[in-house]
């Protein structure tokens, strides 16, 4: 089982991109999911994560307001829609798969990472 983020590119300040996150032999349906991202020198930190418990969702504080998940079942696919983009926001982004019971937004608690895509948010 493998995801694959997508749709990472270069943007001015204030824009907006919209990611995916694709699976293969799973129904992405069927798990929480979970976006990363991980800047130059820093950590790999969660910027959206579904908890165990039905309907519990966490958006990082520094893209509340900004970025909004989506789902389309059909496609099997998840969507980070990314708005109002800042400097700040440019990393390599990855969606994973809960594995852990919880409601952490905790990159250990989530497995089955495939390779990001890298947001670049530059004038």
């Amino acid at each position: 089982v493998q995801l694959q983020a997508s749709g990472g590119g270069l943007v001015q300040p204030g824009g907006s991109l919209r990611l995916s996150c694709a699976a293969s032999g799973i129904r992405l349906d069927r798990y929480a999911i979970g976006w990363f991202r991980q800047a130059p020198g820093k950590g790999r930190e969660g910027v959206y994560c579904e908890g165990s418990s039905d309907g519990n969702t966490y958006y990082a504080d520094s893209v509340k307001g900004r970025f909004t998940i989506s789902r389309d079942n059909a496609k099997n696919t998840v969507y980070l829609q990314m708005n109002s983009l800042k400097l700040e926001d440019a990393a390599v982004y990855y969606c994973a798969t809960r594995h852990y019971m919880g409601d952490y937004c905790s990159p250990s608690d989530f497995g089955s990472w495939g390779q990001g895509t890298l947001v670049t948010v530059s004038s």
